[in-house]
């Protein structure tokens, strides 16, 4: 089968594959959130799935050339085993769960995140130190929202971001888990018929501007300043929230 060849999906597609590639390169954050959303304004949100799972893939296997040696391993060997058990959950719900329900729940807590950073923690200079038990919660949740809606930015960058690493340490980190996340879903997605030969072609067809935007990624966050860096998610964290929370309401209201 071929690629989809409709001009207006790829007037959706390619900026959303931007903003996934900007995201998965380190820089931005949540960017990444948004790739299904804006995918969703010209084809239905479940096939925009299947399309972007591969392209996440290369991405990722791109990504983790980038930043090769360098992640922060306590914070994974936290994030990591408690992902898997969100992915096992997320896989298991998969037929019971409402997604505007998480689409809310993840908007609600973004924004939260965001509120406190504003009103509290941007007062502090201090980095906090790792949690163990707020670690493993977060990390389910991450695992399972990623599984369920690709939205695991938020619930990982909750436990990350007040830890306040360097740049590239924390842009390290988040590829390496979202690289492992991401592989991880390729067999419960194939058995829930999430891809077919046409999604797949045109995810190939996508794949360049996946590798440009990738690198552009990785180069952003090498010349940025730290303050600034964080400051860009916050910002991009709030206003994804914010989009969320919209859609949630939305989707009870329909």
């Amino acid at each position: 089968m071929l690629p989809i060849t409709d001009p207006w999906f790829y007037a959706a597609a390619v900026p959303a594959v931007i903003c996934v590639g900007l995201s998965k390169g380190g820089f931005g954050g949540t960017f990444a959130m948004l790739g299904v959303p804006i995918m969703s304004l010209v084809i239905s949100p479940l096939q925009a799935a299947g399309i972007m799972l591969p392209i996440l893939l290369v991405m990722d296997a791109i990504a983790l050339m980038a930043y090769k040696g360098k992640a922060d391993w306590k914070s994974l060997a936290i994030l990591l085993p408690a992902a898997v058990v969100g992915i096992c959950i997320g896989w298991g719900a998969a037929s019971y769960v409402n997604d505007t329900f998480v689409t809310l729940m993840i908007g609600l807590i973004s924004i939260a995140f965001v509120a406190d950073y504003l009103f509290k923690r941007r007062k502090e200079d201090r980095a906090l130190e790792h949690d163990i038990p707020k670690g493993a919660f977060w990390g389910t949740v991450a695992g399972f929202t990623s599984f369920i809606s690709h939205t695991g930015g938020p619930p990982f960058q909750l436990y990350m971001l007040p830890l306040r690493f360097p740049p590239m340490l924390f842009a390290g980190t988040a590829v390496i888990f979202f690289a492992t996340v991401n592989a991880l879903k390729v067999i419960p997605y194939f058995f829930l018929g999430q891809f077919d030969t046409a999604n797949m072609t045109t995810s190939a067809a996508l794949f360049p501007v996946a590798l440009v935007a990738t690198l552009a990624g990785v180069r952003l966050v090498k010349i940025i300043k730290a303050d600034t860096f964080y400051n860009i998610i916050y910002v991009v964290m709030g206003l994804i929230g914010l989009k969320l929370v919209y859609d949630g309401i939305a989707g009870f209201l329909i």
